[in-house]
């Protein structure tokens, strides 16, 4: 009897190591696993005036009747060492998102953000590749945003950038970055030799951004600050701001102001505006025409389960001139209803 429960001993104690060691290798796989997540997003658009084809210059959501937003697939890992972002889109709103590509390879439309990093320090973090813009408010998934179709700050602000920043921690509510870019949205090479740098100043919730530098050969250098925020109020609401300045002497560009307030009417029920003013400078203008002004309220209610969210839309845009309707309206109204599901 001695003997065998020896060896019943034997046997609990090794299975008890195997357990112990598969135990540990699995945590330690389980906190450098890869992660896979993304979205699917749909709409229905139509007009309440004017022409039905018309849509603001700034939508992201510009197709009528029924329509196709996109599928983002994203795969990450992250790990004390550093991480790797492969974000990829397909469908009509990630086209548009990387409308410079594809330039060099035959798949570059279909790359949102493509990036390594390595945390050099506990402070220093250095990241290599493509990456979504740092400045503004909205950014290009809809599942971060609040309002499905976009502004005109962020459709003409820039989307994307390919290059080295550096991002340090000052402290807990400090940060600063700095970055060395390929000229705006070349996000698969540089050809024309020329770069653009970034800074962006971070304290609490608050962020001034600064672009700076020659986007095409034969251009001046481009020159942007921007500031953006975002503010919990209350328990149910919430504050976004947004106001950006962009210039190139002789050839044009915008600047304009919006404010992005929300509220949480019960759990899975919100309401949230966005009232925006937007002008292009009299110099040249990328939208409407040198000098013109519009102005975009947007009104959204959302309905979020715990992976999809429903969201109604009605928008009206106001222009300085006749810019609607063949050229001969200066309003454009509009009902938008989208399906975002993520996964």
């Amino acid at each position: 009897m001695k003997i065998i429960s020896a060896k019943v001993t034997k046997i609990w104690v090794i299975a008890m190591c195997l357990f112990t060691a598969h135990s540990s290798h699995a945590q330690s796989g389980e906190e450098e696993s890869i992660e896979f997540s993304g979205s699917v997003d749909t709409y229905f658009r139509t007009n309440l005036s004017g022409d039905k084809f018309d849509a603001p210059a700034s939508s992201f959501a510009n197709l009528n009747g029924f329509a196709l937003g996109m599928v983002n697939i994203k795969a990450e890992q992250s790990t004390a060492q550093g991480g790797f972002v492969a974000d990829l889109v397909f469908g009509p709103r990630g086209t548009d998102a990387v409308f410079a590509s594809p330039y060099y390879s035959a798949t570059g439309n279909i790359v949102n953000q493509l990036y390594a990093y390595w945390n050099a320090s506990e402070k220093l973090t250095l990241t290599l590749g493509n990456f979504n813009t740092f400045l503004g408010y909205e950014v290009i998934s809809p599942v971060d945003n609040f309002h499905y179709s976009t502004s005109y700050l962020f459709s003409y602000g820039p989307f994307s950038h390919t290059g080295l920043k550096a991002d340090y921690a000052i402290s807990d509510d400090q940060s600063i970055m700095f970055a060395v870019m390929n000229p705006t949205d070349f996000t698969e090479m540089n050809d024309v030799d020329l770069y653009t740098y970034g800074l962006q100043y971070g304290f609490g919730g608050t962020y001034l951004n600064v672009l700076y530098g020659k986007q095409a050969v034969d251009a001046n250098a481009t020159f942007q600050v921007d500031l953006t925020g975002g503010y919990d109020l209350s328990d149910a609401i919430s504050l976004g701001v947004n106001a950006s300045y962009n210039e190139t002497m002789e050839a044009g560009g915008f600047y304009g102001a919006a404010l992005y307030p929300a509220v949480t009417v019960k759990e899975g029920v919100d309401l949230g505006m966005r009232v925006e003013y937007f002008k292009e400078l009299a110099s040249g203008g990328v939208a409407y025409g040198a000098g013109n002004s519009v102005i975009d309220a947007t009104l959204t209610a959302s309905y979020t389960t715990t992976d999809l969210r429903l969201i109604a839309e009605l928008r009206l845009d106001q222009s300085s001139s006749a810019v609607f309707d063949s050229m001969t309206a200066d309003q454009l109204s509009s009902f938008v209803l989208a399906a975002v599901y993520s996964f």
